[in-house]
Parts: structure tokens; C-alpha cells; sequence
């Protein structure tokens, strides 16, 4: 694995710890931002690992349709990515014009720590750590 690909998976981690914390806290804002990063960073480490090139995007759509050009499978629905898209920016700044349509509570948190935690062990397997 190249180091650089190690120290994006390092802080997927970290991400993942985050989030579960402040989950724990009922920091429901940043648990969703840490669980969107988490997720975020796992796929740019095993993008990254796979076409030794690096992705500009928050987007989780378009990191998993370029890991899908590589014939590399994660599993995330359409709908878990649309989800994980949804949180990038409300989570950070609250522009009125871009809120999503829900408000974070702990059933939305749980199910996105759990994403969080299924990618960052997919990525793990499939750069075998």
C-alpha cells in the first residue's frame, strides 16, 4: 500500500471514531458530517491505491462511479449515495438555501455511522490491510 493511500485510510478512521463519539454525544451535525467524511476519504484512499490518480470532489456518487470505471464494487446504493450527498454541505454551513429536507436525529446518524463503518471495512479488505 503507498503511504499516501495509508494516511487517507487513517483519517477514514479517525472520521469513523468521530462520528460514533459524537453520535454517543447526540452531536447529531457532526456526527453526519464525520460519518459523510469517513465515507469520503475510504473511497478516495482506495481510488487513490487503485489509479495512483486523486478525485477533487465531496461528491460520493462520483467517487463510486469512478471506482465502478475500475470495475471495483462498493456497496452503496443509489440512495445511500444520494443521502451521503445530501449531508456535505448542510453539515458545514448553514446557507437556507441548501438545507436537505430532513433535520439530523439519532435514527439518521445511526444509519449513516453504520455506512460509515461498512465502507471503511470494505476498503480495508479490498486494499488488504
Amino acid at each position: 500500500m503507498k503511504d499516501e493511500t495509508r494516511l487517507w485510510l487513517v483519517y477514514a478512521e479517525e472520521n469513523l471514531k468521530a462520528s460514533r463519539l459524537l453520535l454517543e454525544k447526540r452531536l447529531y451535525n457532526p456526527c453526519l458530517q464525520n460519518a459523510q467524511q469517513s465515507i469520503e476519504k475510504g473511497l478516495k484512499a482506495l481510488l487513490l491505491e487503485n489509479t495512483h490518480t486523486q478525485k477533487k470532489t465531496h461528491s460520493i456518487s462520483e467517487l463510486v462511479f469512478l471506482l465502478v470505471d475500475q470495475c471495483i464494487i462498493i456497496n452503496l446504493s443509489e440512495d445511500d449515495c444520494d443521502l451521503l450527498d445530501s449531508i456535505y454541505l448542510p453539515s458545514k454551513y448553514p446557507l437556507g438555501g441548501v438545507l436537505p429536507d430532513f433535520e439530523p436525529d439519532a435514527e439518521l446518524c445511526q444509519r449513516c455511522v453504520l455506512l460509515a463503518d461498512g465502507v471503511v471495512s470494505e476498503v480495508r479488505k479490498l486494499i488488504d490491510i
